[in-house]
């Protein structure tokens, strides 16, 4: 990455909104392994080092003209990976004046993975006439100036499949794929934006560029059959593809295929299976499991056959035996209890899923096939259904139930069955007022 010669400032535009159903700001919610705002800290501390200051935090984008010294301008509900806010820096330094990126308009990635359940892209035209969408990203190189101009950024994504079905499931548009990007960013403004940038922008893209790598880079590829032969183990099982911290146990009979990373002190029981994993610290995963293409954060506990597939799962949360979730981001503090089931197709109207936006206003989202979004501090019993797309609230406790054994809509703190069944579960995410919830879903 480059390295600015002068000092620059960055100013953070908060956004205070509650993102759906966990009922925090954004900059609060785990991505992957870290909260938005530590990952945003981590990217600009590896581009600027120590060149870089903090201004006062700005409350809209109407502020920025307040701005009067070199900067970087970004909100704080804007998640971007390292090769995009690089590609950005290098290309703003180019113009010597005001720049905001952007990105085209027919970007299959952005269009398929940033644009739906979002109200934070501007639509505009480029100076050669081509349709883009501006971000909240700005680089000032001398203060505020007025009509910025784009710096357009393409994904470059490129089009993979994940697994072959029949035509019937994929109405006929052929195999599930999924738009994995050489350059991503996005705003999340719902779970469905944690589940993008977590899953499709971040383990799966990664094991996109790490196959490109091995097909591109003759010396790499060496690197791994060399560390093959001398562990012992298959060319993707190896160190060079599998990074495990200190303190990690892993049974003999555990499986694990790169690229994949485990943080310290975790336990890995006997027949587990990881595939494209990043695996937090303290992290105990129980005989039996099978993770694929999923991110656990630190804490989190799955006891014996638990199975995760392109799911995000946040700190301290407890998935229970034989729980199967696919394509959902369960939110800190949970219990999914045994024997839970999270689909993600529609039956009976085979149609793209829709999910809630920030205003709980139900959008399609593109996809054929989506699990659903649980928030902070819930408590699910055995034996649920949860249909695609729904959302659980924070605080909520679900108590199996003739009447509540599938869940077909989305499930809010006032429909909690602790009102029923408990005199106190403690209500640590209540919502924004400003939110209201939509009465009725048309699903």
């Amino acid at each position: 990455m480059g390295k600015p010669m002068t000092q620059i400032y960055r100013y953070v535009i908060e956004d205070r909104r509650h993102v759906p159903p966990f009922n925090e700001p954004a900059s609060q919610l785990t991505i992957g392994l870290k909260e938005l705002k530590i990952h945003q800290e981590d990217l600009f501390s590896a581009l600027f080092s120590q060149d870089m200051s903090l201004g006062a935090p700005l409350r809209s984008r109407d502020e920025i003209t307040q701005i009067t010294e070199p900067a970087i301008v970004y909100c704080d509900s804007l998640w971007f990976d390292a090769e995009f806010l690089d590609t950005f820096w290098q290309q703003a330094q180019q113009h010597n004046r005001a720049c905001r990126a952007a990105f085209p308009a027919d970007d299959k990635a952005f269009r398929t993975y940033a644009l739906p359940l979002s109200t934070m892209f501007e639509e505009a035209i480029s100076p050669d006439g081509s349709a883009i969408y501006l971000m909240d990203l700005w680089y000032l190189p001398h203060g505020y100036e007025p009509d910025p101009e784009p710096v357009i950024i393409p994904s470059d994504a490129k089009e993979k499949g994940f697994y072959s079905v029949p035509d019937f499931m994929t109405m006929e548009q052929g195999d599930l794929t999924h738009y994995l990007p050489a350059r991503a960013a996005l705003s999340i403004e719902s779970w469905v934006h944690v589940y993008f940038a977590s899953i499709i922008f971040g383990v799966f893209s990664r094991a996109s560029r790490f196959d490109d790598r091995v097909a591109q880079h003759n010396f790499f590829a060496l690197k791994l059959l060399w560390r093959a032969a001398l562990e012992m183990k298959q060319v993707l099982s190896t160190s060079t593809a599998v990074k495990v911290g200190r303190g990690t146990v892993i049974h003999p009979t555990a499986i694990i295929t790169g690229p994949a990373e485990i943080g310290e002190n975790c336990t890995i029981g006997p027949g587990v299976m990881i595939d494209n994993c990043t695996i937090g610290n303290n992290v105990t995963v129980d005989d039996g499991c099978v993770l694929m293409m999923s991110t656990v954060a630190d804490g989190s506990f799955l006891p014996f056959r638990t199975a995760l597939y392109l799911t995000a799962v946040m700190e301290n949360t407890i998935m229970a035996q034989n729980t199967c979730l696919q394509m959902c981001v369960i939110g800190r503090r949970s219990f999914v209890g045994a024997g839970n089931t999270f689909t993600d197709f529609n039956l009976i109207e085979q149609k793209p899923i829709r999910a809630a936006n920030n205003r709980g206003e139900l959008e399609p989202v593109g996809q054929i096939v989506l699990g659903s979004g649980v928030g902070h501090n819930v408590r699910i019993g055995s034996g649920v259904i949860v249909y695609p797309g729904r959302m659980i609230e924070s605080d909520v406790v679900i108590v199996a139930s003739p009447e509540r054994r599938v869940i077909m809509r989305n499930v809010y703190y006032e429909e909690s069955d602790h009102h029923q069944f408990m005199r106190k579960h403690r209500r640590f995410y209540p919502r924004d007022r400003r939110r209201e919830i939509v009465a009725e879903e048309n699903w």
